[in-house]
């Protein structure tokens, strides 16, 4: 982790603690040392939040960055092959060959779970472990910052009232992509509220 968060988790510590101490004895998704990944980037160079739901639950998937997997993970989850539809569509960018963001990260992109573990092969496990106030104190220490929001889904909108510059769309889900996620352009969208900000747009080819 980045060393510019320390002020923003620093109300949240005893409630991080007790969190991780629950976490000991199960099997968990990300691993504990990946669980906050998503912040190793510097707060102040942060120009984008893409928020997701909870980590992959497929065991080896996660890695602590939303819709994110490991590189050497070989089969790309179904929302994340839904975001790589729409970034060729919007961006005419060549077909990624990984599902690894890291890229994406390192420029700035906050790629932020709302809710930050699982259980391997269970969805939604820790929903009421008590992340959501930690994650929407992060959220809003970027937002605050100018950082754009991409906001994907009811429970990433949730969010919405935080940032002055957003994106939303439906979840990239099978479930609900062709409810209006496809053609929605989210990555052109965002370089443009950047360019408009005088900032430099993020380039999201993998």
């Amino acid at each position: 982790m980045h060393s510019s968060w320390s002020e923003v988790l620093e109300p949240f510590n005893g409630e991080i603690e007790r969190i991780l101490q629950g976490l000991d004895s199960k099997s968990v998704a990300p691993p504990k040392s990946e669980i906050f990944a998503a912040l190793e980037v510097d707060l102040n160079s942060v120009k984008c939040v893409i928020v997701g739901q909870d980590p992959y639950p497929t065991a080896g998937n996660a890695h602590g960055l939303a819709f994110s997997i490991s590189r050497d993970v070989k089969v790309i989850p179904a929302s994340l092959r839904n975001i790589y539809k729409e970034l060729i569509d919007d961006l005419s960018v060549d077909i990624p060959t990984h599902g690894c963001l890291e890229n994406w990260r390192d420029q700035g992109v906050l790629l932020l779970n709302r809710v930050l573990t699982t259980e391997v092969g269970r969805s939604n496990a820790h929903v009421n472990l008590g992340w959501q106030p930690i994650t929407e104190a992060i959220t809003k220490a970027a937002a605050a910052r100018g950082a754009v929001g991409i906001l994907w889904g009811a429970q990433a909108q949730e969010l919405a009232p935080i940032f002055q510059f957003k994106v939303c769309a439906p979840h990239p889900s099978p479930l609900s992509a062709y409810k209006g996620f496809f053609g929605s352009k989210p990555f052109s969208s965002v370089n443009r509220i950047l360019e408009e900000q005088g900032r430099t747009p993020i380039n999201w080819k993998l």
